[in-house]
This record gives C-alpha cells, sequence and structure tokens, in this order.
C-alpha cells in the first residue's frame, strides 16, 4: 500500500520559515520515554501509516531537502521515497510523479501535509476498491473543493473553489486502486496537464464514465499553511488532548475556528 504526500509546496502563505512548511512543529509525540516536537506532516503520515500504507512517497521541491533528512529512515513500518517535482505547478502534477511506483493492484492513499484532521483513522472509513474521498465540513467550502454527492454517497461534482457552493462538504483525503490512479494519470495527461486542481480532473473523469464516492467521516479539518490556522491547529489539538495514538478525542467544532479556510493545494 502507497502514501503519497505532496511537499513541493512554497509554503508562501505562512512565510517566513527557515525551513519547510511540512516541518512546522505543530504539538508533540512521544519518542520511548521522552517528548519531542511533532512536524506538522506527521499528522497525515501517522494516518496512513495506521491504515496499513507501507511506502511512503514524498514529492518535493528544489530547497526541500530538509524533509529528505527528516524522512529518510521512513516512518514507523513504512520506507520513505522521495521523488522531485522540478516546479510547483499543482497538485495533478505533484501526485502524479508518483506514477512509476504505483502498482495497479495495490491501494493509494493521498492527502495534504500541511492539514491536521480528525478522526485518526480517517482513511480506515475509505473503501479500498474505488475512488473515495474522506470529507469535512467546513464555514467557508467555497475556499476549498466542496464535494457533491447523491444520497447513495456518489459524486456527482466537485466544486472547485466556487462561489455560492452547493454543500459544506469538503474533501481533505482521498483513496483509490492503482489502476484508478493509472487511469486518471492518463487523463490528466491526454488533457495536456490543464487540471492545475485534482477536483476539475475529477469532473472530467466522471463526464467521461468514470466513478467516485464521498465519505462524510471527517469530524475537524485545519489547513495549517496560515498563521491563523497554525493556530487553530495548536487548539484543536489541545481540546483533543492529543496523545501519540490520539484516544477519546474531543472535537472543535468547526464553527468555532477562526481560520480563513483555505486550500492546501501548491500553497
Amino acid at each position: 500500500m502507497l502514501g503519497i504526500v505532496p511537499a513541493a509546496g512554497r509554503g508562501s502563505r505562512i512565510q517566513p520559515l527557515g525551513f519547510s512548511k511540512e516541518l512546522l512543529p505543530v504539538g508533540s509525540r512521544m519518542d520511548g520515554q521522552t517528548e519531542r516536537p511533532c512536524a506538522v506532516s506527521e499528522y497525515l503520515v501517522r494516518r496512513m501509516v495506521r491504515n496499513g500504507v507501507d511506502r511512503i512517497c514524498f514529492i518535493i521541491g528544489s530547497g526541500k531537502s530538509d524533509i529528505l533528512e527528516y524522512y529518510a529512515a521512513g516512518y514507523g513500518s513504512a520506507a520513505a521515497i522521495f521523488v522531485a517535482q522540478p516546479s510547483p505547478v499543482g497538485l495533478c502534477d505533484a501526485i502524479f510523479r508518483a506514477a512509476p511506483l504505483v502498482v495497479p493492484e495495490e491501494t493509494v492513499l493521498i492527502g495534504l501535509p500541511d492539514t491536521i484532521w480528525f478522526p485518526e483513522d480517517g482513511f480506515c472509513h475509505l473503501p479500498d476498491d474505488r475512488l473515495s474521498f474522506l470529507l469535512f465540513p467546513v464555514d467557508r467550502p467555497e475556499l476549498f473543493d466542496a464535494v457533491v454527492v447523491d444520497q447513495d454517497g456518489r459524486v456527482e461534482q466537485i466544486q472547485v473553489k466556487q462561489r455560492d457552493a452547493a454543500t459544506d462538504w469538503v474533501w481533505g483525503a482521498f483513496k483509490m486502486p492503482g489502476r484508478i490512479f493509472h487511469r486518471l494519470a492518463g487523463l490528466w495527461r491526454e488533457r495536456d496537464g490543464c487540471d492545475e486542481y485534482f477536483g476539475t480532473l475529477v469532473n472530467a473523469y466522471l463526464a467521461a464514465g468514470g466513478e467516485a464516492w464521498g465519505v462524510k467521516a471527517g469530524l475537524a479539518y485545519v489547513d495549517v499553511g496560515t498563521f491563523n490556522g497554525y493556530s487553530t491547529a495548536l487548539r484543536l489539538l489541545e481540546n483533543n488532548e492529543t496523545s501519540e495514538d490520539e484516544s477519546t478525542p474531543m472535537f472543535m467544532p468547526p464553527s468555532s475556528s477562526q481560520v480563513p479556510y483555505l486550500p492546501g493545494e501548491g500553497g
């Protein structure tokens, strides 16, 4: 099982930093008996490993060698792989650079490394045999990719940063079989790589007869790519009394957040 972590973005919304935004310390974790700072990207990686990922592919760009150094030994039971994206030109370009690593029969998990979300077992709520999105309720869906689903959870449309979005539910992570990953990669190439955002590519995939599902299992979602988001993430973790296994969480309702919700793609 492969996890893909797109980490080539410049992080312009939270600069200046002296390191990659994906390594921004947020909360802490236990290393044996020692409490250590936890990089924001570890929350995503931990959730992938919990779902059974045994390989994690980090897509990195120039000036991101600190991510390679941080994760060079892997994470838990998962080995780390690093792929270069020469220029941060969008999420689709980033994730499909991992295509040579993807086996058609395996499951692929993808998330954004500058976000923190609950529940920690969110990926486990998604089926392995289809393209499926983990959905979260937010206050300002027009700043995200809002996912419109029917009563059976089938995706009808993804509204990419659309004013007056038809739903408050947005995707925060997704999962699919390797064969669908390659089908989407092929469609993206057929469209001359015009899709910067994954949502527009999925709409084209649906129009061509593809299928996708949305699972409304998300409880809390914070984009840590802004200073306000960083502050809210700290409060969220404090309110959840987050430990290494993040047991018995108490979730902060999205309505109490002061984050100007902004998408993590390419930020």
